[in-house]
């Protein structure tokens, strides 16, 4: 396992990143290349790699071809542990601090645990947090948890504290795939303002306007899947989006 923390200061720098999420059973192995083409010419800082429910199995295939298209690191996001393999460059070990069920609070954690210690890319512990979208998303349905309502700033801001509080190194707020809303500003200045660890946002973003105004609200690194798979040319307007903050 590897304790270089190389990911972590790259998500740590002070400079505004963007992520294109890529859910394997949405993409052939030539579209995959393709994704990374994409990715590659629009400067993404992070591929993340995974979703709520993965029935493909090919994983190691896909990488590689990922890696082979593109520069930026691939981050395991993963739905289940058969999602982990060994030739990303990092894993997000996801504890789902919104929920009340503890198998995703440490339950499956323990269970990938020793396979994990044998693993050579980087872990990030992350606090995972999701926010109510406008409708019911798969990552809710499969956690069998509710997610925080999008009006409760408070109860966001300090679950991201507890998280924090307990040694996570990230916080991830989710409003979940094909969510009807994105995540409020308001919401992340907040949960901003009260945290000093890095800060993700994802969900429900659509437009590049709706990418910087997440980053300048106080989001480190803004992650969209959903819209990219509708549209791949999107990729290009989101990341350039995102990365204009670091010019001011």
């Amino acid at each position: 396992m590897s304790d270089n923390g190389l990911l972590l200061k790259r998500f740590s720098d002070g400079k505004k990143k963007f992520a294109s999420l890529i859910d394997p059973d949405k993409f052939s192995l030539q579209e995959i290349r393709e994704i990374g083409k994409l990715a590659q010419e629009a400067e993404v800082d992070f591929l993340f790699y995974g979703g709520s429910l993965v029935m493909n199995g090919n994983h190691k295939e896909y990488i590689a071809v990922l890696k082979e298209a593109c520069s930026a690191p691939v981050i395991l996001f993963p739905g289940n542990q058969f999602m982990i393999v060994k030739e990303a460059d990092g894993l997000l070990l996801l504890s789902l601090i919104s929920g009340r069920n503890a198998e995703m609070l440490i339950g499956r954690h323990v269970s990938a645990a020793p396979y994990l210690k044998t693993c050579p890319f980087e872990i990030l512990p992350t606090g995972y947090m999701l926010i109510e979208s406008g409708r019911p998303t798969a990552v809710s349905y499969m956690s069998d948890t509710a997610p925080i309502p999008s009006g409760q700033d408070d109860i966001a801001v300090c679950t991201a504290m507890a998280g924090e509080l307990l040694g996570l190194k990230l916080i991830y707020m989710d409003a979940g795939s094909g969510a009807d809303n994105a995540i409020r500003p308001v919401m992340i200045e907040k949960v901003r303002q009260n945290i000093t660890i890095p800060l993700i946002i994802g969900g429900g973003i659509r437009t590049p306007e709706q990418a910087r105004a997440a980053a300048a609200a106080g989001a480190d690194l803004i992650v969209v899947g959903n819209a990219i798979e509708k549209d791949r040319s999107l990729v290009q307007k989101l990341s350039a989006a995102v990365h204009s903050l670091n010019q001011i």
